[in-house]
């Protein structure tokens, strides 16, 4: 195989490697689907086997063709940047992971305010109007609840949020605040 070759497989497979990575990367992040990761990860041994046996091999070929070995290492080190990549997207989704991105709606007629997220780890946002959200990540220390607490006309009010998370259950979920409980989780 000509070295022009193997510089064409390896970028096709670094870009390949990139675009496919960052959609099951982008995808967890948006919804918060643990199949996601599962996918993610079999995608990591996968894509992590296939590139590393082409990067040897290309390095191999750099030995063999002096004439094109600056354009083979060029080459494999646009292989290698996909694994600062792959770890920053690993970064993320264990941050991810380790909160419940939770956005908070009023469903109420009035004004609430004081809006304390009690459990896990303690939240406040100051006020939401009628229909207005606010998305607040909470993160999730250990096993817990999550609640509110706030006041509507000048009385307290609470609701339970998640009845039940624990560490690395973070996901994306929508509450809207009327003063009944919805126990999802």
């Amino acid at each position: 195989m000509k070295s022009d070759n193997y510089i064409t497989l390896g970028k096709v497979t670094a870009i390949i490697s990139f675009i496919i990575g960052a959609i099951i990367f982008g995808s967890y992040f948006l919804t918060s689907n643990s199949d996601f990761l599962f996918i993610g990860y079999g995608f990591i041994v996968i894509a992590g086997i296939i590139n590393l046996i082409i990067l040897i091999t290309i390095i191999a070929k750099s030995n063999s063709d002096s004439t094109n070995r600056k354009r083979l290492l060029k080459t494999g080190g646009l292989m290698l940047i996909n694994l600062p990549i792959m770890f920053v997207f690993i970064w993320i989704s264990i941050i991810v992971i380790g909160n419940m991105r939770i956005t908070f709606t009023n469903a109420t007629d009035n004004n609430l305010t004081e809006i304390k997220i009690i459990g896990c780890e303690t939240k406040y946002i100051a006020e939401l109007k009628p229909n207005e959200s606010q998305t607040v990540w909470v993160g999730i220390t250990s096993d817990c609840s999550i609640s509110l607490e706030y006041l509507e006309n000048g009385m307290t009010k609470t609701e339970t949020v998640a009845g039940y998370v624990t560490n690395g259950m973070g996901q994306k979920m929508k509450h809207k605040i009327d003063g009944k409980d919805k126990d999802i989780l």
